[in-house]
Order: structure tokens, then C-alpha cells, then sequence
């Protein structure tokens, strides 16, 4: 036991929550040993580099990173600015990086390849619990293999993106087609322009990501003016994505779904759902699309694709690691109904920690937007309240790590009566009404202009914290 205390505690993936993990194992004295992939911090997040998140850095920085770094002489991003991931990566994650504690222990272009208990496979029980765990991972130098204490796995879910198929497997000729297909949040209008700007391009998906390209896809449009926009969905129809998916209490994710819903007025976007992919084949210098629109044989000639259909988690190299996963969303049991997006479309997610992650292999957890397995709900807050109840756990400071340190509202897109409260300056539905409106919201004022008494959104103000509290998400 002496010499599992003096060994490090695998963490995987040097992302926000990762390096948070980090942060916290630092501030209790065990030494982290962090394993990332990429060849910099944040290497997920400089993919989307481009995008600005929803919520101010205020609650974009971890409280155990930010001591860190406010003992180093670190100057803090204004608290109430909107990064974009480039910026958090600049701006936080690698000074936090770049701290001694963390420098020394930090390792890039270190992709894990398993995970172990020293000579137990995954059926043998007898001295399981005090066998150290062995983390194989290869970089530049070839394969490699450290001894834990522990392993907190925060390696995300970004480099697995769903492919196109409503039936979650890529359609016939997706792979040849690859070249041409993007999956996420291209930047179409910077490093990837040339690919985009006076293209035919199809955007696939029905959230806050889909709308980002959509209206980027739109700022091209002025620019190159032969630019199309062909926007998706495979299972919503637009009255569903106009009742629910556009309207948000945070006024950054709302003013996205009133321009995204001018767009669509406008006739800048060409509508198509429910839509589902049948084939693609590759022909010349485009793709032609053989799809379903509405339950009818459609075709659609395009020159790109842009896929925004979510993530789900890599588990290739936990094979030998005792694991309780719920059959649906891939999350850990004890989480996976609070998460569920079939029943949490609000984003309800109460805070947990590692009463909620615990698996089946004790000194394992999987945390960040890994641990919410298939469902898009996950919150940059959320996870940072994850790594301090699990670090707790692992230092044996076991009143901390299931105390609750963390409230968060529900975070927007609500389609239920009186469910989403939100502040007067934001609207309820999404966007303030007009000054000369005797209305809460956008929405409130359509309803009444319609003769209704109103949109039905709950106008109880939330307090500014409560609004703001909430952390970057990338949805589906």
C-alpha cells in the first residue's frame, strides 16, 4: 500500500476538466500524471477554436486551477468577457499548463492504448483492489507503460463524432466520402473557406452547433454569394427546432436562434426534415445524396457536407477495466437518468460527483463529457464540480467528495408551460421583445400579436448568477 501511495494518478486528456483534475490532485498534494494525445492542451478545443462559448469565463475556470494560477502572478481574462475555445486554450489552459506542478507531469502526443491492473485481466478478483493500475499509451518514441494509483479518464468524446445514419452507423459511401465531409464546427469562413465559399453545402443536425455553421455558412454567403445552404434534420421537424432549439434563457444562445430563424424567413437557409441519408456516392467533384425527405425518395447534388450530429465516447482501450455503463446513453448507471436526452431535454442535470461516476473497478472513474456517454447535455461547470468530488475521493476526504459545492439552473431550451425561468433582460423565449410591446419575450409578443394571451414561457426572473452559471457546451 506504501508504494500504491506513492504513485501518480493517471489523468487522461489535458482538456478543461482534465487539467482541472489536475489541479485539484496538486492542491491536495498527489502528483497527476496527465496523459494528452494532441500535441497541445486543449487540443479539442483549438478544433473549434473559432466559436465563442455561451458563458462568461467567470464560470469558465476551474476554482483549484484559478488559485494556481492566481499564486503564479497570473492575469485573469475579464470575468464577464465570452472566450472562444481558441482563447481558453490560450488564455488558461496553457498557463495553467505551463506551471511547474503540471509542466513537469504533462505529456503530449501521448495517446492511451489500454488500461490494466497489474497482473489481473479483467476476470480475476484475488488482490484486484491493491494492484496499482498500468496505463499503456504511445507517442513519438514508441509504446510506453506507468504504473497509478488511480485513473481519472477525462478524455472526452470529440475525435468520436456520430456519423451521419439516423440509425447511428455511417450510411454507405461515407467513408469514400470523407474527404469531403466535416464532422463538427468547421471554420468555414477562416482556414476552411476555400472549401465552403461558393460551394452547394449540406448541414446535418438539429442544435446550437448546426446552428453556428448554418449562420457562418450564412457570413460566407455575403462574401461569395453563389455559397448554398442546405440545413438538415434527421428527426425534428423545423416547427420542433422553432419551438424549442432556438429559444434559450442564455442571450448569447438565444440572439444565435433569432438570426438563425430570420435566416429561414428570409429564404438564406433551405429547410429539409425530417431528413434521413439513404447513400452517398462520390461523383467528380461532389457528392450526390440519396436521402428520405419527409418519408419520400429525395436527391440533393452537393459539394461538401457538414456533419453536427454529437459524440459518443471511446472505449476501445477500457476493455480490461471493470466498467458499468447504462445500455442506453453510456453513462455510468447511477448518472445515465439524469441525463438521459430522452427525458432531459432542458438540460435539468443536477451537480454530482462520485457517488453518480463510481464504476465496478474502485480507483477508475470517467468524468467530462465522457461520463455523460451519448447524451449532449454535458456543462464546462459541471465537469469541474465532477473532478473535485472524485479528487476528494481519492485523497480519502470522503465527507467533500459527496457533498454537493454546485448549483446550476437548467440551461435553456425548455418546451414545457412554466418549466424555464429567466431573467427580464434576456427573455424567456429566447430574445427581449420590442421596448413598445407589452410582452416577456420574442415569442410572447408573436402569441399575443396572434390573439393569444401569451407564449406560456414562466416569467419568474432568475437571479444574473443563475444565468450565467452555466458553461460551454457543444451540442448535437
Amino acid at each position: 500500500m506504501d508504494m500504491m501511495a506513492n504513485l501518480p494518478v493517471g489523468v487522461i486528456g489535458a482538456g478543461p476538466v482534465g487539467l482541472a483534475a489536475a489541479a485539484h490532485l496538486v492542491e491536495r498534494g498527489i502528483r497527476p500524471l496527465i496523459l494528452e494525445r494532441g500535441e497541445s492542451v486543449g487540443a479539442a478545443l483549438l478544433e473549434w477554436g473559432h466559436v465563442r462559448v455561451f458563458s462568461p469565463w467567470e464560470y469558465n475556470i476551474d476554482a483549484a486551477a484559478r488559485a494556481l494560477l492566481d499564486r503564479s502572478g497570473w492575469t485573469a481574462p475579464d470575468s464577464q468577457g465570452l472566450p472562444t475555445g481558441g482563447e481558453i486554450v490560450r488564455d488558461y489552459l496553457a498557463p495553467l499548463a505551463a506551471l511547474p506542478a503540471i509542466a513537469a507531469n504533462l505529456k503530449l502526443g501521448a495517446e492511451v492504448t489500454a488500461i490494466t491492473r497489474q497482473g489481473h485481466d479483467k476476470v480475476a478478483n484475488d488482490g484486484r483492489k491493491d494492484a496499482p493500475f498500468v496505463i499503456r499509451y504511445r507517442d513519438a518514441g514508441g509504446e510506453h507503460r506507468v504504473l497509478a494509483r488511480a485513473v481519472i479518464d477525462a478524455s472526452g468524446t470529440w475525435w468520436r463524432p456520430n456519423p451521419i445514419g439516423v440509425d447511428g452507423l455511417p450510411v454507405p459511401g461515407e467513408g469514400a466520402a470523407c474527404g469531403r465531409i466535416a464532422y463538427g464546427i468547421p471554420d468555414v469562413v477562416g482556414k476552411a473557406r476555400e472549401d465552403y465559399a461558393g460551394k452547394r453545402v449540406l448541414v446535418i443536425g438539429g442544435g446550437h452547433s448546426a446552428i453556428n455553421v448554418a449562420l457562418a455558412l450564412m457570413e460566407l454567403q455575403d462574401a461569395a454569394p453563389g455559397t448554398e445552404i442546405f440545413w438538415a434534420l434527421r428527426h425534428a421537424s423545423v416547427d420542433r427546432l422553432l419551438g424549442g432549439g432556438l429559444n434559450d434563457q442564455l442571450p448569447e444562445r438565444g440572439a444565435l436562434g433569432l438570426a438563425a430563424r430570420q435566416a429561414m424567413t428570409d429564404g438564406r437557409l433551405n429547410m429539409l426534415a425530417p431528413f434521413a441519408v439513404n447513400r452517398i456516392e462520390t461523383q467528380g467533384e461532389g457528392l450526390a445524396v440519396d436521402a428520405s425527405l419527409a418519408g419520400k425518395p429525395f436527391s440533393l447534388a452537393v459539394d461538401r457536407i457538414v456533419v453536427t450530429t454529437g459524440f459518443r465516447p471511446d472505449l476501445s482501450f477500457l476493455g480490461e477495466i471493470r466498467i458499468a455503463l447504462d445500455p442506453v446513453v453510456e453513462a455510468p448507471p447511477a448518472l445515465a437518468p439524469l441525463i438521459d436526452p430522452n427525458f432531459h431535454s432542458c438540460g435539468t442535470v443536477p451537480a454530482h460527483g462520485i457517488a453518480e461516476l463510481a464504476h465496478p473497478e474502485p480507483g477508475f472513474t470517467i468524468v467530462g463529457s465522457k461520463s455523460y456517454g451519448r447524451a449532449p447535455t454535458f456543462l464546462m461547470a459541471t465537469g469541474y464540480e465532477q473532478v473535485r468530488s472524485v479528487v476528494a475521493d481519492i485523497a480519502g476526504d470522503h465527507v467533500a467528495a459527496r457533498e454537493v459545492r454546485l448549483v446550476l439552473p437548467e440551461t435553456g431550451v425548455c418546451s414545457a408551460v412554466g418549466v424555464v425561468t429567466v431573467s427580464a433582460s434576456a427573455g424567456c423565449c429566447g430574445g427581449p421583445a420590442p421596448a413598445d410591446v407589452d410582452a416577456c419575450c420574442v415569442e410572447d409578443a408573436h402569441a399575443k400579436a396572434k390573439g393569444a394571451s401569451g407564449c406560456g414561457c414562466a416569467t419568474t426572473p432568475a437571479s444574473t448568477e443563475a444565468q450565467e452559471t452555466m458553461a460551454a457546451s457543444i451540442d448535437a
